[in-house]
């Protein structure tokens, strides 16, 4: 397990996911702030991990698609625990209803996309300016399977997760020649509230295990992975030390088309 140092921040930090990263960050040596828009289960929940780690805990309400909220709650983590240097873009809402895109609530259906592509930029915009002037800093972005195949039934969610991949990429393209990194995680299918609220996960038993989210976040930020920096790394299947060890090239685990043959000129 690597002995981490440094801020950590983390978005959807009361529940699910979230809850976990902050806890395996703070047990690893980090001070971690969290963001949630529920307060009072947020402040519950970052009290728990200083608790249980003794680690230094900052519990921050904020909405995560308001740009002001965003800006005043970078600002408070700055304030109190110092600059960050770990990003994790973890919020983010889902389809209300299982229905196809046209049946869709339309208002519902672009917070779910806001909530993971502009809460994502805007996180970025207010705490990487800091990360590229002092040339260290990691940004990790949770992916999903559904980032890069199509639901009918998760439309939102699948352009949503698809939107975040693409935006790590392109911030990662921007940050070449820095010590300043981002990545994709996949967290697999973690047993959450989120997940058990979804129909296709109904009867699922082969949950990944949230040590494996962390451990592969904490490996980021570690600096062990930064040569998959703009590419998708997948909780619960890849293998750390086959990660550690390899050096993707060209297209490996980005978006792209596939040629439909030799002769597709957009190859």
């Amino acid at each position: 397990m690597p002995e981490l140092s440094g801020v950590a921040l983390v978005t959807g930090a009361s529940t699910g996911i979230g809850r976990h990263l902050v806890e395996g960050l703070a047990a690893r040596g980090m001070a971690v702030a969290g963001l949630a828009r529920d307060a009072d289960r947020l402040r519950t929940a970052m009290d728990e991990v200083a608790s249980a780690t003794g680690a230094r805990t900052l519990a921050v309400a904020a909405d995560v698609t308001d740009r002001a909220s965003v800006e005043a709650a970078v600002a408070e983590v700055v304030e109190k625990l110092g600059q960050v240097d770990l990003l994790v873009n973890n919020a983010g809402l889902i389809d209300e209803y299982e229905v196809p895109v046209w049946e869709a609530d339309a208002d519902q259906w672009w917070d779910v996309v806001a909530s993971h592509v502009r809460g994502a930029q805007l996180t970025i915009r207010h705490v990487v300016p800091w990360m590229v002037l002092r040339n260290r800093g990691r940004v990790v972005n949770i992916a999903s399977g559904m980032s890069t195949r199509a639901n009918p039934d998760y439309s939102a969610y699948s352009v949503a997760k698809t939107g975040l991949m693409r935006l790590t990429e392109s911030l990662a393209t921007a940050l070449e020649g820095s010590d300043v990194r981002a990545f994709d995680v996949a967290p697999g299918v973690v047993d959450t509230p989120m997940t058990r609220s979804m129909h296709m996960w109904q009867g699922f038993t082969d949950w990944t295990p949230p040590e494996a989210v962390v451990e592969l976040v904490a490996a980021i930020a570690a600096g062990e992975l930064d040569q998959w920096t703009g590419r998708f790394v997948r909780a619960g299947k890849d293998d750390l030390d086959v990660l550690r060890a390899t050096s993707p090239e060209d297209a490996a685990r980005r978006l792209r088309l596939r040629p439909y043959g030799d002769t597709d000129p957009l190859a």
